[in-house]
């Protein structure tokens, strides 16, 4: 069941950052368009929240921690080799860096190193919530299981 939502979700993922309309990804006339100053976009999109609005700043900043979120949750589920705290964070920042050069080569969206910086978050606080929910499980198990 978590290898199909998994695929659903990343599914999901490439046709908002590579073929939505709604974010601008199926016009390739601009040319190469990309970031390399850490905390330039993340500064720019703070500055002006109130000229892009709060959908513009909060698909910008949170959004790219939240879609990153999933991987990192679902990561450890399937892949016994994927579970620890640096996998997580390797795998999360080389999708994100994959989807970045994909987006860069083919002139849709922008290569922006801070949409890697926030995606990595994401990707490691999706892992954090996966600990904290394991957690939890493991203790109402426990629990279930000596009351018996």
């Amino acid at each position: 069941m978590v290898w199909i939502l998994f695929l659903v979700y990343l599914a999901c993922l490439s046709y908002f950052l590579f073929f939505s309309e709604r974010y601008g990804r199926t016009d390739s006339s601009n040319g190469y368009r990309y970031n390399l100053v850490l905390f330039r976009e993340i500064k720019r999109f703070y500055t002006y929240r109130k000229e892009v609005g709060l959908e513009g700043f909060l698909v910008n900043m949170v959004g790219n921690v939240v879609a990153f979120m999933p991987f990192g949750f679902c990561l450890p589920m399937i892949s016994l080799k994927r579970r620890g705290f640096f996998s997580i964070l390797f795998w999360s920042f080389g999708l994100s860096l994959t989807i970045e050069t994909i987006q860069l080569l083919y002139q849709i969206g922008t290569f922006d190193v801070d949409d890697l910086l926030l995606n990595t978050i994401g990707g490691v606080l999706g892992y954090i919530s996966y600990k904290i929910m394991l957690a939890i499980y493991l203790v109402y198990r426990r629990r279930n299981s000596s009351h018996r």
